[in-house]
């Protein structure tokens, strides 16, 4: 029994060191871009040894991947938790909503557009392009069902709305108005939200 308590601890104390480094990967992502960040940064962050560091991930690629991995599955967690009573236009806002204070929290954006590098290396990756077809695939059930309820414009194609969405995550407005215009998080959020549903809302 004493064994077995001291292998489940190990185990716990291992995934609680992983979950530091994917934690530390994505700040230093955040902060540096995957061209500059080193798998030293992240041992430095965590206050691990390089080689203790290797014992969970062999490469920065495979760290990136499931920093990644992470991020949309806990996106696929906020949205499966949402009311099941919620309109379809008021989920679309709150996962953005989410994912937007995910980035003013230091965190990255849900889709990678800002390096050729990243996205050739996640689209070899399986289980992140299972996850991503799995998040797309809920998300436009939800904008078909906000069009089918008359909340978003029948104007706009599906791919326009989705893939705007998408963008919106990205988007380097987040971090201008915070260092540039100095607002707080909660102006920054309500703002860019209202942009977004301002133009692809049905108004009539």
């Amino acid at each position: 029994m004493g064994l077995l308590h001291a292998i489940r601890f190990k185990d716990q104390a291992f995934q609680l060191r992983e979950e530091a480094i994917l934690d530390a990967a994505t700040s230093t992502l955040a902060s540096k871009g995957f061209d500059l960040m080193t798998m030293d940064d992240v041992a430095v962050a965590v206050g691990i040894s390089k080689p203790s560091l290797y014992k969970h991930f062999k490469s920065k690629d495979e760290l990136v991947s499931e920093a990644m991995i992470r991020l949309v599955d806990s996106a696929l967690a906020h949205l499966d938790k949402l009311p099941g009573a919620m309109s379809p236009i008021d989920r679309l806002r709150a996962l953005l909503e989410w994912a937007l204070r995910v980035r003013l929290d230091g965190g990255l954006p849900l889709m990678p557009s800002t390096s050729a590098q990243v996205r050739d290396m996640l689209t070899r990756n399986v289980r992140y392009i299972t996850r991503v077809l799995q998040l797309n695939k809920q998300l436009e059930q939800v904008v078909r069902n906000a069009k089918a309820l008359g909340q978003l414009r029948q104007d706009l194609p599906d791919a326009v709305i989705l893939f705007s969405y998408y963008a919106r995550t990205c988007d380097p407005t987040v971090e201008y108005l915070q260092l540039y215009a100095k607002m707080e998080k909660d102006a920054i959020l309500a703002h860019l939200i209202e942009v977004f549903f301002r133009g692809v809302s049905n108004r009539e």
